[in-house]
């Protein structure tokens, strides 16, 4: 039997990386536990819908056997796509649902969140764990949580996100800005409340593209929908700009500045948002970036290979992660946690970086001149 069965394992964030990997490892007899800091599953808004591939997220959700609940609770249609200009005119359609070979379904967040929490044994996740510290313990780590808890594992995996707490345990690489900015808003009931997004919507996403600038739109299966411009800012921009984005006031003046050449539809987005908006600097790891592996702690998801979100492949990335560092702690040519740590990043990392790559590609061509062009050329060569 493989070794590191008996070892104590310790997942640090409830995202779907994270579940999937404590799922994987459950089935295969491993002892793990998830610690996340928030205090429930509904503890927080869930943002955007998802969409999972065939050779990652779903070969992942294949791997865990929870495809038949994926099926149940996917969202047939959600994967609808309009690409329009800034004016609200559709330039190219998407409506090829049915199509196999670009099958790439779509779940909201909350529906797959509970899926992987259901598939795991009671009490697996340790909520209201706000991880403050690792400290080592002989070959294994005591971790230390803010309401006061320390617990002891001999291996600890880093699910953490883009703001990861255990990241300079591993490396003291950090992320490069991208070159954009977004702001996110949230509007509830669209169907009565932004009528004419809704209609546009058409119950699936909106990629509108013009003057080097780009504002995304998703429907979710509550009746919400989540949208987010794309700017080309200075790094600091958010601090700079004196914005205070709760203040829809001062977010609607924002945008009819910035947008100014954009059509008057898309006010309606901002002027019935229900929540205040988020600015999110858009970040991505060096697409060289390598270290020493250690025995007994690693990393998946945007932990490990943060980018930003223009080519859909975070969540996809994280949950082929936890597929393949499952696969290399069950492989029994791996013996020792450090042998089957340091397959698992050297594959990942390769993958990362190549996937970077064209995230990168893929953000600056949406906010530069023809990017309604390159967008077509993408989704209709899918």
């Amino acid at each position: 039997m493989n070794n590191l069965k008996n070892k104590k394992i310790a997942i640090i964030g409830a995202g779907p990386g994270g579940l999937t990997l404590a799922r994987l490892l459950q089935m295969n007899g491993f002892k793990v536990n998830v610690y996340e800091r928030d205090t429930d599953e509904n503890a927080r808004p869930k943002g955007a819908t998802l969409d999972l591939h065939e050779e990652s997220g779903l070969a992942a959700l294949r791997a865990a056997g929870l495809m038949d609940a994926f099926m149940a609770n996917y969202r047939p249609g959600a994967d609808r796509t309009r690409i329009v200009d800034q004016y609200g005119n559709i330039v190219f359609e998407d409506n090829d649902t049915d199509n196999r070979e670009a099958f790439r379904p779509e779940i909201d967040r909350g529906p797959l969140q509970k899926i992987l929490l259901d598939s795991l044994e009671k009490n697996t996740v340790i909520w209201n764990s706000h991880f403050i510290s690792l400290k080592p313990d002989n070959n294994s780590w005591l971790i230390e949580f803010k309401n006061g808890n320390v617990v002891q594992a001999d291996i600890v995996i880093a699910a953490d996100g883009a703001n990861s707490k255990i990241r300079p345990y591993i490396t003291l690489i950090k992320p490069f800005y991208s070159g954009v900015t977004v702001v996110e808003g949230a509007v509830y009931a669209s169907a009565t409340t932004t009528p004419n997004m809704h209609a546009l919507l058409n119950g699936g996403k909106i990629f509108a593209m013009g003057s080097e600038k780009s504002l995304i739109v998703s429907s979710k299966g509550d009746g919400s929908l989540v949208f987010y411009t794309g700017c080309n800012t200075a790094e600091n921009w958010v601090k700079e700009s004196g914005i205070d984005f709760s203040d829809k006031k001062q977010v609607i003046n924002w945008f009819k500045q910035e947008f100014s050449d954009w059509d008057p539809i898309w006010l309606e987005l901002f002027e019935n948002a229900s929540t205040a908006f988020i600015p999110r600097p858009q970040y991505c790891m060096p697409l060289d970036q390598t270290w020493k592996s250690l025995p007994n702690v690693t990393m998946l998801g945007d932990a490990a290979h943060l980018m930003p979100p223009y080519a859909g492949e975070g969540v996809n990335m994280a949950m082929l992660d936890a597929l393949e560092l499952s696969q290399c702690f069950i492989d029994d040519r791996f013996q020792t946690t450090e042998a089957a740590i340091f397959a698992y990043e050297k594959q990942m990392l390769k993958r990362a970086s190549e996937t970077a790559d064209m995230t990168m590609q893929s953000t600056k061509a949406l906010h530069a001149k023809g990017a309604l062009n390159f967008l077509i050329d993408i989704i209709g060569g899918a």
